[in-house]
């Protein structure tokens, strides 16, 4: 009987520890404040932004010539290693010159001849005037002679025609560089027989220091590239194809004559010093055109701007630390900086992310952001 009373009574205390527990938890829990929607605020600075227009552009050699000869022969030597950079009347290739100037010496001989025909036809026309003073000599034979004159004197200056071409032929067989440039690869090996008409040619010849880019942009954007250009030579800066790093930077150099009519787009060229070759003939770059600087302009980060159904706004912080969707005017937005024309002010704060749980009246647990 002892022991029974002794396991009633346990039993009877665990069950009341066990009905006694959630009321002491219940007791020492307190439920957690409401400490508001957690976010990132900044205030809106004022700075000078620049405007760019962006195109997608292609990079071009300055000049660029496929190097040809202009006499038939054979290619004795090439004087350039591929790919390297010569400079204006460099040799690059060499034609065989003997026959040009077997050319060249016939018509010296040639000329030397009729120059002695010349000088003894005008002293057989000397003496025939003289007997014909005496009359010992017809006046016919007198203007023959001096006929004669006439066309070896002719003679010569064909002569003299054939002599600048031959020397002339005699110079094409040293083939030079037209203009400061970089040579690709070789097209043609030495010994071969070349000709003029060869389409080949030699080797391609381009500058690329300084290189152009041509883009395209809309047409609705040529009164302001206009306006930058009458302030002079506006900066444009070449961007690699995933506009992450920025390649050189150059100047606008004209814009086409005419808009293109089957995609409402105006075609400009830009030049660039292209000093440490980062730029490279047939490479596709996007083109920014500088075309305006806003000066002092109030910005905000353009993260910060929300897209109602019909208006653009921003969340202002109250300073009852809730917060209110402001209507916004933007007047630029380059996808880093928006320009606020109205609807903040200088001293406003606004949340910069963390928007997504807010509406007006929300209370925020506010955290500056970062500089």
């Amino acid at each position: 009987m002892q022991s029974e009373r002794l396991r009633l009574g346990f039993f009877t205390c665990l069950l009341a520890g066990t009905m006694l527990a959630p009321v002491a938890i219940a007791q020492t829990t307190a439920p957690a404040a409401d400490t508001g929607v957690p976010v990132i605020v900044a205030r809106p600075e004022r700075q000078d932004v620049p405007v760019y227009l962006n195109g997608l552009g292609t990079v071009a050699a300055n000049y660029t010539v496929l190097v040809r000869s202009r006499v038939d022969g054979t290619l004795l030597n090439v004087s350039f290693t591929e790919g390297d950079d010569v400079k204006a009347g460099a040799v690059l290739a060499t034609i065989d010159p003997r026959p040009y100037q077997a050319t060249l010496d016939q018509a010296l001989a040639k000329r030397a001849s009729d120059t002695a025909s010349l000088a003894n036809a005008k002293l057989d026309a000397g003496r025939y005037t003289q007997l014909a003073k005496s009359q010992f000599a017809a006046q016919q034979q007198v203007d023959t002679q001096n006929a004669t004159v006439a066309q070896i004197d002719a003679t010569i200056k064909g002569d003299d025609a054939a002599i600048a071409a031959a020397r002339l032929n005699l110079e094409f067989t040293r083939i030079t560089a037209a203009f400061d440039g970089r040579v690709g690869l070789r097209l043609v090996d030495p010994g071969n027989f070349i000709h003029a008409t060869d389409a080949t040619g030699i080797v391609s010849l381009s500058q690329i220091k300084p290189i152009a880019v041509t883009f395209t942009l809309p047409q609705d954007r040529l009164p302001a590239i206009a306006s930058a250009m009458s302030k002079g030579k506006p900066s444009v800066l070449a961007w690699t194809a995933d506009d992450k790093t920025q390649l050189a930077e150059g100047k606008l150099l004209t814009i086409d004559n005419a808009i293109d009519a089957t995609t409402g787009t105006i075609r400009v060229k830009a030049m660039f010093d292209n000093a440490e070759e980062k730029l490279w003939p047939g490479q596709f770059v996007n083109a920014h055109l500088l075309v305006n600087t806003m000066q002092k302009v109030l910005t905000v980060p353009s993260a910060a701007v929300q897209h109602g159904q019909d208006k653009l706004f921003l969340y202002v912080v109250q300073p009852d630390q809730t917060v209110q969707a402001r209507p916004v005017d933007v007047e630029f937005d380059n996808g880093t900086l928006a320009v606020i024309a109205k609807g903040l002010s200088d001293g406003d704060t606004f949340v910069l992310n963390g928007q997504a749980r807010l509406t007006n009246g929300v209370r925020i647990k506010p955290t500056p952001a970062a500089s």
